[in-house]
């Protein structure tokens, strides 16, 4: 193969065609309204759990965002990760930890021990590893928790925690 061969069908032309920015197309339908479907497998209402995303998405904490939407931390926790966001309180190793507690290979005492983390972080770890996010639930929430700007982008810097820091 030459490289006219590999040329071809490349044309040369005087303009640009503007690409622009990707954007997302935003629903106008209240969030609460789209998680109405999946009301009986979130462990709060769709309003609570839309003042949770609203308030998540503003930038506070796991925990603070579920005080704001009225709900226990731990539950808010649980919706979040069933929207897909990453809120696992243990990392890779604890990660496995809970597996072999779930497999039955270590006692919970002990589990809580390596893993290094509070009972309750504990239970939401074993939650996160058992449950998987809902796909259509995501999808709803994908808009409102979509990072737009670089201020958007900084403020959510501050929402991740890691292994031993969930705002309880």
């Amino acid at each position: 193969m030459g490289l006219s061969d590999i040329a071809a069908g490349i044309e040369v032309v005087d303009e640009q065609r503007a690409g622009g920015v990707a954007t997302v197309d935003r629903v106008d339908d209240p969030l609460a309204d789209r998680l109405e479907p999946f009301a009986e497998e979130l462990p709060c209402s769709p309003g609570e759990a839309a003042a949770l995303v609203d308030a998540y998405a503003a930038g506070k904490r796991v925990g603070a965002a579920a005080r704001v939407a009225g709900v226990a931390p731990t539950d808010g926790a649980k919706a979040l990760h069933l929207f897909g966001e990453h809120v696992s309180p243990v990392g890779p190793m604890g990660r496995e930890i809970v597996a072999d507690w779930l497999a039955g290979e270590l006692p919970r005492t002990e589990a809580v021990e390596l893993a290094g983390v509070s009972d309750g972080e504990f239970a939401l770890a074993a939650f996160v590893e058992t449950h998987d996010p809902i796909d259509g639930a995501m999808e709803a929430v994908a808009g409102a928790l979509s990072v737009d700007d670089a201020d958007t982008r900084e403020a959510l810097g501050e929402t991740m925690d890691g292994p031993g820091e969930t705002d309880f």
